[in-house]
């Protein structure tokens, strides 16, 4: 049973990427929202009504919910103690093994004990290894906890949160029908489409959804080699196929897969299958290796080690600010091997000063990689030769 002075969600995580879209949009389905952070930076930022990163929409909803008193960030963990429901954004981790650590969970957990009261709902919302549900249910009732458990898998693109949080189907992975039913309740404010499976299947869903797209991308990076190979443009074979053929209708044009999911969930379902995973890892060989491919065919058109190379674009996905796992960077390192200097930019992104403007890129540069496919590169005012692998000036992917 509920106990009478538990009320509201507190979203523990809830300035990240992932966190703060969630406590905004349940904010402004009437619900009262604390986003709890140790990120003093982020909390103080939001409490301003600043978002710290990109995301369609947020920012003129999140200070209308400030403004409202339905909406605070805080860093006192004590907003945990009063909650009725408690929403966990910290997922797995993969460490430089491509092992998952899953005890990433339980160190969070461990920092929540003291302020977990029995009746609250728990809700595991970012990514996990399998099982991990499991885990924190065995490790609350150790710790002598009644606290209902379930994962909630998140399944937004970033940029799309508001819009998706809404539009796609909730999954709620529970044990129980009581948690289910609160479970439901609760994202039914978001979502009129519930879902509901184990916490295992639910697991497994997440994972296997980021690991399929991976796949995907792998495969059209991998024939996109074999067509340039043979100096083919992949991307006329890709539309000729596509074109009002519903079967082939989501092949992928190339570039680069990346991103703090993709990669990381393949390698999380590697480890869960005992690495043997073959068609995961090679997957991750192509995508992991379009990098230096790319460097490698333009060395063989372009004198590297004599010119000043741009890369234009750092974020992991185009129309983003988020540098994370990006493709771009590896890219960057293995450029610095080849050619005289580099030098990068990207006007989206504020976190790395290393950055130059994209006009003084284009003046400075002698040949221009775009490494992330952001709209407004498709009117780039210049003449220097551009690698394009993802087409984004319509001039194909021959290189």
């Amino acid at each position: 049973m509920i106990k009478p002075h538990l009320q509201g969600v507190c979203v523990v995580g809830g300035c990240g990427h992932v966190g703060l879209p969630l406590a905004v949009a349940l904010s402004a389905s009437g619900t009262y929202v604390t986003a709890y952070d140790t990120n003093a930076l982020s909390v103080s930022e939001v409490s301003k009504g600043n978002v710290p990163f990109f995301e369609s929409g947020l920012s003129d909803l999140m200070k209308q919910e400030i403004v409202s008193g339905r909406f605070i960030a805080t860093t006192n963990i004590d907003s945990v103690k009063t909650s009725e429901i408690i929403i966990v954004v910290i997922g797995t981790p993969v460490d430089e093994h491509l092992n998952p650590d899953p005890t990433s969970i339980r160190r969070v957990l461990e920092s929540l004990l003291p302020y977990l009261n029995d009746g609250q709902l728990l809700v595991l919302r970012s990514t996990i290894y399998p099982g991990v549900t499991r885990m924190v249910e065995d490790y609350l009732s150790e710790m002598g906890k009644t606290i209902d458990v379930v994962f909630c898998p998140e399944r937004i693109a970033e940029g799309h949160a508001l819009e998706e949080l809404k539009s796609l189907p909730q999954i709620i992975g529970s044990r129980s029908e009581r948690a289910g039913a609160r479970a439901e309740q609760l994202f039914r404010r978001l979502s009129s489409t519930i879902i509901h499976v184990s916490p295992e299947e639910a697991e497994l869903a997440k994972l296997f959804t980021n690991t399929w797209r991976y796949i995907k991308f792998a495969a059209a990076n991998q024939l996109f080699m074999m067509a340039n190979d043979y100096g083919i443009d992949f991307e006329r074979v890709r539309k000729a196929i596509v074109e009002e053929y519903p079967r082939a209708s989501d092949m992928p044009g190339p570039g680069f897969a990346a991103g703090p999911c993709l990669f990381k969930d393949t390698m999380q379902l590697a480890a869960f299958n005992s690495n043997q995973f073959t068609l995961g890892h090679s997957s991750m060989m192509v995508n992991e290796g379009l990098p230096l491919y790319l460097v490698s065919r333009a060395a063989l058109r372009f004198d590297l080690g004599n010119m000043t190379i741009g890369v234009l674009g750092m974020s992991f996905k185009g129309e983003s600010d988020d540098t994370r796992s990006s493709l771009a960077y590896k890219l960057k390192h293995v450029l610095e091997f080849r050619s005289k200097s580099v030098i990068c930019a990207d006007n989206n992104v504020t976190t790395d000063k290393s950055l130059i403007s994209e006009n003084d890129l284009l003046e400075k540069a002698d040949l221009i990689f775009i490494g992330a496919p952001h709209k407004r590169y498709k009117t780039l005012p210049t003449n220097k030769p551009l690698i394009d692998v993802w087409n984004i000036r319509g001039g194909g992917v021959v290189i």
